[in-house]
């Protein structure tokens, strides 16, 4: 699996290896990821990749990786790996084995999978058995029917109950043993209807208790068999994630349930080691091979959810693959994380509008709102130190760390509550100016995709129409240059990424933000601006119209 590199051997290798979750591609690993490309595009893997862009049932893209090496000897080249199958196989020439081949028809997974899946026929000819199904029907019209017959009956006893009392008060008092005779009747024609209503009842109780008592017999037939697939499932499910063992340069193993116990995940998720990274180094590990640099790229069609562009680089999921590399990449010196470095370093925080009530400030870009987990500069932690006596949470709203513009801050607790409820009753109007990659032909509009987080890959978004939660932009094109867009864009809600997402994706302006490295290309900044916010003052009651000329 190892290929020596066609151009000359490079000479300015780096000197760290690539930290996976951030990074820039060194350029000996964009070296290979040409050859590698080149070779997609000549080769056939009957597996319809959509390059063409043209909407194709099955049509889906792939994660592609590279990983440099050295041999023992000193020669250069790379090995190269996809993630999970690629055209229903997970054997290619050229490419690494998987960690652990779920598809050898030789090892358990495929044998078990098989009595599973009889048990799943098993399962779906009960459950579609004619006899069930009658009893099904039978049970819920008799419930139905039954139930009828209830009201009904109790619809009946109240009047008989209400004719009995305008017995009572239509009867002359002043006879009193013949009055006594009739509340004496009374009382008797009431207890044998009662009585009556209550035998009838339980006649038409045991007749539906006997259709119930034969469901049961079948449900509970269904469900042991049910119980009996899920336990064995579990019983696979936990042999796969023993199989999958990796190792790192000492040759240390640890399967994937080792690798996840402490994690939040504390198992680990679906698909977890089919990943194109950890399928590279296992190979390099095996092999004596030292790994140089590494990079990942998307091939195809983006999926209907995600934000994926064709040839562009990408790095490790965070979810699936970072406990996983933790442990694969221990003892390798690697290029710092960059999400270490305080990126508001040296940086001001300009104010735009002070009173003694609120203030406005123009965050510059790459520059936290709140303290993350490791870096704790940020708009809220310079505030705190500039005003130590105010009072209540600061910052009415937020910015994404990328995103530069206008944060308004309140002083006081109560200026913060009525400043945050003309948010919340979206009073507030705001304006963001966008400079965006592509060209997009509508003057005007609005982009209505449902928004959550990438569980397995935070803090990344998904267009989720089944989990997401409802986000609304409004776009205007100010100016067409060439390759470039530039926008104002009003959001009417306010999700995590929503701005970057809306742009970038298939299904809204096609169109990432310059310098987005999450949805698009990495660049000197993100061009994205919070140029303009108009409030009601919480005090004088006068609209305040706040704006910030975009520094792009």
């Amino acid at each position: 699996m190892f290929i020596p590199l066609t151009d000359e051997s490079p000479t300015n290798l780096p000197e760290k290896f690539t930290f996976p979750f951030y990074y820039h591609p060194h350029p000996v690993a964009m070296l290979a990821v040409s050859e590698l490309q080149k070779r997609l595009v000549e080769a056939d893997f009957h597996h319809d990749f959509g390059i063409d862009n043209t909407i194709r049932a099955g049509a889906i893209g792939k994660m592609f990786g590279v990983l440099v090496v050295q041999k023992p000897s000193g020669e250069i080249g790379y090995l190269a790996a996809f993630s999970g199958k690629l055209g229903n196989s997970n054997h290619h020439a050229g490419f690494v084995p998987p960690v652990y081949d779920l598809l050898d028809e030789k090892g358990f997974f495929r044998k078990e999978e098989a009595e599973v899946n009889d048990l799943t026929i098993e399962l779906q000819g009960l459950e579609n058995d004619p006899e069930y199904r009658i009893l099904l029907k039978e049970v819920v019209q008799c419930q139905l029917s039954f139930n009828d017959w209830v009201s009904k009956e109790k619809q009946s006893l109240k009047w008989a109950k209400k004719i009995r009392q305008e017995k009572r008060d239509a009867f002359d008092q002043d006879n009193q043993s013949a009055y006594l005779r009739l509340i004496e009747e009374l009382k008797h024609e009431s207890i044998h209807q009662q009585l009556a209503f209550k035998r009838a009842q339980q006649i038409k109780q045991v007749e539906l208790e006997k259709i119930l008592g034969k469901l049961a017999i079948k449900e509970k037939e269904i469900q042991d068999l049910k119980e009996k697939r899920a336990v064995m499932s579990a019983s696979i499910q936990n042999r796969i994630f023993q199989s999958y063992t990796f190792l790192n340069p000492a040759l240390e193993q640890k399967s994937l349930l080792d690798i996840f116990k402490d994690t939040p995940f504390k198992t680990p998720p679906a698909g977890a080691g089919e990943c194109a990274a950890p399928k590279l180094l296992q190979y390099a590990f095996l092999n004596q091979l030292k790994p140089i640099a590494m990079a990942e790229f998307w091939w195809g069609m983006s999926p209907d959810s995600e934000i994926k562009v064709h040839r562009e680089y990408y790095p490790a999921c965070r979810g699936k693959c970072e406990p996983i590399l933790s442990h694969m990449l221990k003892g390798i010196e690697m290029d710092v994380n960059p999400m270490s470095i305080n990126p508001a370093e040296g940086k001001d925080l300009p104010i735009l509008y002070e009173d003694d009530y609120l203030l406005v400030v123009n965050k510059p870009a790459e520059f936290l709102s709140v303290p993350g987990k490791t870096i704790v500069d940020s708009v809220q932690t310079r505030i705190h130190q500039k005003y130590p006596g105010a009072t209540g949470p600061l910052l009415v709203h937020r910015l994404d760390m990328s995103t530069s513009g206008i944060i308004l801050i309140a002083k006081k607790k109560d200026i913060h509550e009525s400043l945050q409820k003309q948010f919340l009753k979206r009073t507030v109007e705001k304006r963001y100016v966008a400079l965006l990659q592509g060209y997009v032909k509508s003057t005007q509009g609005e982009i209505q995709l449902p928004l959550r987080v990438d569980l397995e890959d935070r803090p990344r978004q998904l267009v989720c129409y089944e989990h997401g939660k409802h986000a609304l932009t409004k776009f205007e094109v100010i100016e067409r240059t060439k390759g470039h867009t530039r926008v104002y864009f009003y959001p009417h809600t306010g999700r995590t990424h929503q701005l970057r997402v809306h742009a970038a994706h298939a299904s809204g302006l096609n169109a990432p933000i310059i310098g987005d490295d999450l949805y698009g290309q990495k660049a000197d900044r993100l061009c994205l601006h919070a140029a303009f916010l108009s409030f009601w003052h919480p005090i004088t009651k006068e609209r305040m119209e706040i704006s910030c000329p975009a520094p792009f």
